[in-house]
């Protein structure tokens, strides 16, 4: 059964018990056609029991999966059109590359020659023309795992799973495979679901991330949405760097709150609610922080020096307050030196500022 909503997978209400431990609770979303969707969070969250679920590897202990609108819930996963990448590539090794490629198609029944187009397009796609005498361990690492890449896609699957696929790579191809991966998975127009510790990668690639934490889906939007307008303590901590001033709600307003952290009086707009004597924890990221008011109405921050760490483009300086620590960046060419000690004076705008009560993460 086609879609006619652009929806590609469904999960409703999906959750996963293992004995007496809960892995994936009562988690509900949809992937679109042709998404870049990541699934983030740390070692334990539950995204991989996730993927594993939407791959049939593993069955949900209740909730439903949906496919283009089929329900694929207990299909196996020989059953359903979609693919999984792993870190390890598992190429054949005494396989080339033309062979790798080819063994699902043959798995279908497929011939050679009705597969050689399919074949040299996908290696196209992935930029590996050429290699296709070549034996895996011939490769390197962002080769192999391109081969990988272009296996899995052959078949031409309603979705691409990916399992951390970058993880064995260092730090500059993985870099490199993360443009690599975007472009592929525009040229090819398919879903990619893609799983994730690194938020960084997740911020680079996803049209969208669905940030977990012991088994438990606490936000999914875009990039900019997650990195401007985190909904938790936890996801703001999580995605990019942010500062957090423990605090007491002095007073509430239209919009806004102040609260006393540590002898500051800070004021934040937000929508959220709270009450007077509400423990806070006040967020503010370091790339929002300056050294001068930019506008009337600035929350002025004053603490002393702790730690200067030179950055390359910036130096990175960590004042102590009496709410705690907040960190900030001044850009070389503007940088005066500071010595550990000396008292500074840093302003935010209360748009700029979160405020998260205590326990907001407990699900």
């Amino acid at each position: 059964m086609e879609q006619d909503n652009g929806i590609e997978i469904e999960l409703e209400h999906i959750s996963k018990k293992y004995g007496e431990v809960t892995a994936v609770k009562d988690s509900t979303f949809s992937i679109g056609h042709g998404e870049f969707f990541s699934l983030l969070g740390p070692s334990g969250c539950g995204k991989t029991t996730t993927l594993r679920m939407i791959s049939g590897l593993e069955d949900p202990t209740s909730g439903r999966i949906r496919l283009a609108g089929e329900d694929v819930t207990y299909t196996p996963p020989h059953k359903r059109n979609v693919n999984t990448v792993f870190q390890d590539y598992a190429l054949f090794p005494h396989m080339n590359i033309w062979k790798n490629i080819y063994f699902p198609l043959k798995m279908k029944g497929i011939g050679a020659e009705d597969a050689k187009p399919r074949i040299e397009e996908i290696l196209r796609v992935v930029e590996m023309e050429g290699f296709g005498e070549r034996l895996p361990q011939q490769l390197s690492g962002g080769q192999r795992q391109r081969i990988a890449l272009a296996r899995s896609l052959v078949g031409r699957p309603r979705a691409l799973l990916l399992d951390e696929p970058l993880g064995a790579l260092d730090f500059k191809l993985r870099t490199t495979m993360q443009t690599v991966l975007k472009d592929i998975q525009k040229s090819v127009d398919i879903s990619f679901i893609y799983v994730t510790h690194d938020q960084t990668e997740a911020i680079t690639m996803s049209d969208r991330i669905c940030v977990m934490k012991d088994g438990l889906v606490h936000q999914i939007g875009s990039p900019s949405e997650i990195y401007n307008n985190p909904e938790t303590y936890f996801v703001a901590g999580f995605i990019g760097e942010m500062n957090f001033m423990d605090g007491t709600v002095a007073g509430t307003g239209a919009g806004s709150v102040t609260v006393d952290a540590g002898g500051l009086a800070l004021r934040i707009n937000t929508g959220k609610s709270f009450l007077a004597g509400d423990s806070v924890s006040v967020g503010i990221r370091p790339e929002k922080v300056f050294t001068e008011c930019p506008s009337e109405g600035c929350n002025a921050v004053t603490g002393k020096v702790a730690r200067v760490v030179f950055k390359g483009s910036n130096y990175d300086i960590t004042l102590m307050t009496g709410g705690g620590e907040i960190r900030y960046q001044v850009p070389v060419v503007n940088y005066r030196p500071k010595n550990e000690g000396e008292s500074v004076s840093l302003y935010f705008k209360p748009e700029d500022a979160l405020a998260f009560k205590d326990g907001d993460d407990e699900g």
